[in-house]
C-alpha cells in the first residue's frame, strides 16, 4: 500500500506539473479549446491514441471478452479500430482545412458555421451533453482500479479524481490535455508491451490454453457467438462494430484534434502515430481470454451483492498475473489510461457548452451589447463553472454506478456521435448541403438508436437483433439517417 500511495503521488504531482505547463500556454478562450497550432504530429497522435484507448479500453471491454469471447474481441477491437482509422482518414483533412477556414473551436462550433445556422449550433450543444454518460464509465473505471490498489472507499475515489483531473483541466485547458496525455500515452505503451508479455507468458505456459478454452466454451472461440445478448450474429459482432468505431471519430474531444496542427501532412502523420498505438491498445481485449486460465471465477464476485462483475475482469487478472510491486505500477498506469481520456473528454463539453452553448445563447438574447472580446472573456469563464458542475453532477451518478457501465457508457456516447455523423459527412463531401435534411437525418438517427435499445424487444419480439447491443441500435440509427444523407447529395450532384 505505501508503495501504491508513493507512486500514485509522483503521478500526480508530475501530472499537476505538466498541467501548469499548459497553463502558461494558455492564454485566452481560443488556445484552452484548440491550442494555437503549434502542437506535432507526435504529440496530437499519442495524445489521440492515449484520448481514445480510455478505461473501457484498459478495464471495462475485457470483461465482454471473459463473457462473450472472440466475437466480443472482434467487434470491440479489430471491427471498431478498422471503422474508426477509417472514418479519422475521410473526414480529418477537409475538417481540418475548412475549421481553419472558419475558425471554428468545436464540432458543434464548425457544424453551426458550414450551415450558417447558429440555431444547429445550439442543438449540438444540448446534444453534446450526452457526454456525461462516458464521463461517468471513465470515473466508475477509474474508482474501480482505484479502491483495490489504494484501499479507499468508492467515495474516497471519486474525490480524488474529480478533483484532481477537474483541476488541471481547469488551469491548462488543451495543452494541459496533451502535454499530461503525451506522459500517460507512453506510460500507457510501456505497461501494454508488459500486459501483452503477461498473456504471451501465460499462454506458453499453459498447455493447450486454447483447448481447455475450447472445452470451457465452444462459443468462447466462435467467430459469432450464438448464445450472447451482444454479438450473436455478423451483423452485431462485425457491420455494428465497423460503422460504430467510424461513427465514434465523431465524438468532440477527438475529430478537433485536427484543428490542433496547421497542415494537411502533419494530419496524415498523427493518423500513422495514432493507427499504429491505438492498435497495440486494441490487443490489451485479449486479456479476456487470458482471465479464464488465471482468475477464479470466485474472484469476480461482488463483495457486498453477491453477484458476478465483468468490471473486475481486467483488474482481477493483473492481481493474479503479476506480483504485488508490479501489479501496482501496472495499476497506476491504468489510472493515467482512464484520466488521459477523461482529461480530453472535460476540455471537450467544458469547451462547446460554453462556446456553443452560453456565447449562442447571449447573441440571441444580448442583442450584440457585448463585444467579441468580452463574449470570449465571458466564455472562458462559463467553460470553468462548467467542468465544476459536471464533476458534481457526474460525483452524484457514480457513488451508486450503473450494472455495466460500458453498456451505460456507450449508449450515450452512441447518441452522442450519431447526431454528428450525417451533417459531417455531409459538410465534408458535398458542396451543398440541404440543412433540414441533415438536421432532420440527426434527429432520426436519434431517435432510432435509443428507441431501438429502449424498446427494441417489445417492438420486434421476434427478432433476433441484439438489442442490448448499444452499437447494433447505432448502426441501424445509422443506416436510417446516413445512407438517405449521402444518396440524396450524391445525386444532386450528378444531377446538377
Amino acid at each position: 500500500m505505501i508503495l501504491a500511495w508513493t507512486l500514485f503521488s509522483i503521478y500526480l504531482i508530475g501530472t499537476a506539473w505538466l498541467g501548469w505547463l499548459g497553463h502558461k500556454k494558455t492564454d485566452g478562450f481560443s488556445s484552452f479549446a484548440i491550442g494555437k497550432g503549434d502542437l506535432s504530429p507526435l504529440q496530437v497522435g499519442v495524445t489521440l491514441a492515449a484520448a481514445t484507448a480510455s478505461a473501457a479500453t484498459f478495464i471495462i471491454n475485457p470483461g465482454f471478452v471473459y463473457v462473450d469471447g472472440l466475437a466480443a474481441f472482434m467487434h470491440l477491437g479489430l471491427s471498431v479500430y478498422l471503422g474508426f482509422v477509417t472514418m479519422l482518414v475521410i473526414l480529418s483533412f477537409r475538417f481540418r482545412k475548412m475549421g481553419e477556414d472558419m475558425k471554428a473551436l468545436t464540432i458543434p462550433d464548425w457544424i453551426g458555421k458550414r450551415y450558417g445556422s447558429s440555431g444547429f449550433s445550439l442543438y449540438f450543444a444540448f446534444i453534446n451533453l450526452l457526454t456525461i454518460a462516458f464521463i461517468v464509465l471513465l470515473v466508475g473505471g477509474i474508482s474501480i482500479v482505484m479502491q483495490k490498489l489504494l484501499g479507499v472507499s468508492n467515495v474516497t475515489a471519486l474525490v480524488i479524481t474529480l478533483v484532481f483531473v477537474t483541476g488541471y483541466v481547469l488551469f491548462g485547458g488543451t495543452y494541459a490535455h496533451v502535454f499530461t496525455n503525451m506522459f500517460q500515452g507512453f506510460l500507457m505503451i510501456g505497461i501494454t508491451l508488459v500486459i501483452l508479455w503477461s498473456g504471451v507468458k501465460l499462454m506458453l505456459g499453459t498447455e493447450g490454453f486454447w483447448s481447455q478454452l475450447q472445452a470451457e466454451d465452444p462459443n468462447l472461440l466462435a467467430w459469432v457467438n450464438p448464445k450472447s445478448s451482444l454479438y450473436n450474429d455478423v451483423f452485431s459482432t462485425y457491420i455494428a462494430g465497423f460503422c460504430i468505431g467510424g461513427a465514434l471519430v465523431c465524438q468532440p474531444h477527438i475529430l478537433t484534434k485536427a484543428l490542433y496542427v496547421k497542415t494537411d501532412r502533419a494530419v496524415r502523420n498523427y493518423i500513422l502515430v495514432f493507427s499504429v498505438v491505438f492498435f497495440l491498445f486494441c490487443l490489451l481485449l485479449l486479456a479476456g481470454f487470458w482471465a479464464h486460465g488465471a482468475v477464479q471465477p470466485e474472484q469476480l464476485t461482488d463483495a457486498q451483492t453477491g453477484l458476478f462483475r465483468q468490471d473486475l475482469v481486467m483488474t482481477v487478472y493483473l492481481q493474479n498475473a503479476f506480483p504485488d510491486w508490479l501489479f501496482t505500477i501496472v495499476s497506476v498506469v491504468l489510472l493515467a489510461a482512464a484520466m488521459s481520456t477523461l482529461d480530453g473528454l472535460l476540455v471537450g463539453i467544458s469547451t462547446i457548452t460554453a462556446n456553443d452553448l452560453v456565447l449562442n445563447l447571449l447573441a440571441r438574447f444580448n442583442k450584440g451589447n457585448m463585444t467579441e472580446e468580452q463574449q470570449m472573456g465571458l466564455a472562458f469563464r462559463a467553460s470553468h463553472i462548467v467542468l465544476v458542475v459536471i464533476a458534481v453532477l457526474v460525483f452524484l451518478v457514480t457513488l451508486n454506478p450503473p450494472k455495466l457501465l460500458g453498456i451505460f457508457g456507450q449508449t450515450g456516447v452512441y447518441g452522442l456521435v450519431l447526431a454528428a455523423v450525417p451533417p459531417l459527412l455531409a459538410g465534408v463531401l458535398f458542396q451543398k448541403v440541404k440543412l433540414r435534411l441533415v438536421w432532420a437525418m440527426s434527429v432520426l438517427a436519434l431517435a432510432v438508436h435509443f428507441g431501438l435499445f429502449f424498446f427494441g424487444e417489445k417492438l420486434f419480439p421476434q427478432s433476433t437483433l441484439a438489442f442490448g447491443n448499444p452499437g447494433v441500435t447505432a448502426t441501424i440509427g445509422l443506416a436510417a439517417s446516413v445512407l438517405p444523407t449521402l444518396v440524396f447529395h450524391f445525386f444532386k450532384k450528378r444531377i446538377h
